[in-house]
């Protein structure tokens, strides 16, 4: 679904946006596998490109992807210089990836506690790979290919998976580490936007 509103910014006027509800687990769609983006100049593609901008600010999350908007296209969006979510992470640029590939580039892998847009309320702990590298390309086709690790590799690897149909509690490996946030972590000034 959809909403359109208007958000009133004193510098800039009123600036219409596209929020869409996000997707729930439990919800077929995903675990489908994303389409391919084939044309860049599609208006389903720049439309999906703006929704995945206005509902990732509106929610103000690590990232999101276009199949948890219900949006069947091969679209990432991740992102943020600093995370009430995740106080301790580092910085991440903000990028759109289209048709994302990962690179596995050690077999090393690390653990870490993990929450979804799509799965409100919990996080749980995920083995991800520690360096990876990620090619693909931006919103107007020119090429991405980063080398990276840590909470970075981290978050391109959970949003990818949305990509082909999974959700981080498919990835633990010790359901007893899956909790709800508010339990888990009481800091957190806003836990249930998990």
């Amino acid at each position: 679904m959809r909403i359109r509103y208007r958000l009133l910014d004193l510098r800039l006027g009123a600036v219409s946006m596209a929020v869409r509800a996000i997707l729930k687990m439990g919800d077929p769609q995903l675990l489908q596998v994303a389409r391919p983006v084939t044309d860049f100049q599609a208006p389903e593609f720049r439309e999906a490109v703006l929704d995945l901008r206005d509902t990732l600010a509106a929610v103000k999350g690590a990232g999101l992807a276009a199949p948890q908007i219900g949006i069947d296209l091969a679209v990432v969006l991740f992102g943020f210089d600093r995370l009430v979510r995740y106080p301790d992470a580092p910085s991440v640029p903000m990028t759109l990836l289209v048709n994302p590939v990962i690179e596995v580039l050690s077999e090393s892998l690390e653990e870490g506690w993990e929450g979804c847009l799509s799965v409100p309320g919990l996080r749980g702990v995920v083995p991800r790979y520690a360096r990876i590298r990620y090619r693909g390309r931006d919103e107007w086709g020119g090429q991405i290919d980063r080398t990276v690790d840590g909470f970075h590799a981290r978050v391109v690897q959970h949003e990818c998976d949305h990509l082909i149909g999974r959700l981080y509690p498919t990835r633990m490996q010790d359901l007893s580490r899956l909790g709800y946030t508010s339990v888990l972590f009481p800091e957190l000034t806003d836990p249930s936007a998990d």
